[in-house]
């Protein structure tokens, strides 16, 4: 009978400083699991740096890493997925390059997946990152879960375990731009949840920053959430009856105390300023649906592969006829 096959996907740009490490960490703990193989698939986005370079000596040495080198920089939120599509373990686990998130988990997501679970996730119970960064991704996955339609998990990042029957479900759903952290929910298996705190980085620059926050918190309330587009309904419904209630109040006023009472010009700025901000807010996020469903429409590729390491020709076919349908 043959050993049931692990799959660890890691997406990586400028990673030089951890791609080493990263895979000894991997190798350590599937040394201790004799009764699994395993694949570790890099996924990188056309890194400046000295990444790939790395990871080929790596895999030249080492025919359980296999490497997927992007055209160009796809994205935070494209690669990782595409990464995902490419696995042909019997689970996979999303592992990033940084080392925030501790391999050695691998381990207890496998014990939890022979327990039955299909979905195992690592939850960020605390962080050493920055407090004010930390803090600001707690309270967007309070907000979300909040006004999402379906349940969302808090403070997972993607890492974590998924069966090759969540995967065969991915593959089967054409998004070009997938917020993947709500397609698990979205696919509805129950899921184990192992906490953890979140170390800092061991080395290199963090690629995080505020667009790109931003981005993936307006990817998941457009992908998840109409409440934003019916509180700008309602929000407009309720400010035009206040501006019919105050300018009745005004015209009433002018009649009875028609020399006492100066109506004056300030009203009507401030009244100006402020509809027009809350018509530029609701613009905005008019504009983020609008281009949510833009990008849906163009259907553009998840990536483009420049080259692939360690694939052997079977595997390859399979994966790419895969890839052709995303």
């Amino acid at each position: 009978m043959k050993m049931p096959l692990i799959s660890i996907v890691t997406p990586c740009y400028n990673e030089q400083d951890n791609v080493e490490e990263l895979c000894r960490q991997v190798k350590e703990v599937f040394a201790t699991m004799p009764g699994y193989r395993y694949e570790h698939i890099f996924i990188d986005n056309a890194s400046r740096d000295k990444t790939v370079e790395k990871l080929k000596q790596i895999a030249r040495e080492d025919k359980n890493v296999k490497i997927i080198v992007n055209s160009r920089n796809f994205g935070y939120i494209r690669s990782p997925f595409y990464g995902l599509l490419q696995a042909s373990g019997d689970a996979v686990v999303l592992l990033v390059a940084d080392l925030q998130d501790p391999p050695a988990m691998v381990r207890d997501f496998i014990l939890k997946w022979e327990e039955g679970f299909k979905v195992v996730l690592g939850i960020k119970k605390q962080s050493e990152e920055s407090p004010v960064m930390f803090f600001i991704r707690r309270a967007f996955y309070d907000f979300i879960s909040r006004v999402s339609e379906i349940e969302l998990t808090k403070n997972n990042t993607g890492f974590g375990l998924y069966d090759k029957r969540v995967l065969e479900i991915l593959r089967e759903i054409n998004d070009p731009y997938p917020y993947f952290r709500g397609l698990i929910s979205e696919v509805g298996f129950e899921s184990a949840k192992i906490e953890y705190a979140q170390p800092v980085r061991k080395g290199g620059v963090t690629k995080s920053n505020f667009y790109k926050l931003y981005d993936v918190a307006m990817l998941g309330i457009t992908n998840h959430s109409k409440v934003p587009l019916r509180i700008a309904a309602m929000l407009g419904f309720f400010m035009s009856a206040m501006s019919l209630l105050i300018a009745v109040g005004y015209f009433i006023a002018k009649i009875v105390f028609w020399y006492q009472f100066s109506i004056g010009i300030a009203p009507l700025v401030i009244g100006l300023f402020l509809f027009s901000s809350v018509q530029l807010f609701f613009i905005g996020i008019l504009g983020e649906y609008v281009g949510s469903i833009h990008t849906q429409v163009l259907k553009r590729p998840l990536v483009i592969e420049k080259e692939r390491v360690n694939f052997d020709n079977e595997i390859n076919g399979e994966l790419e006829a895969a890839s052709l349908r995303q």
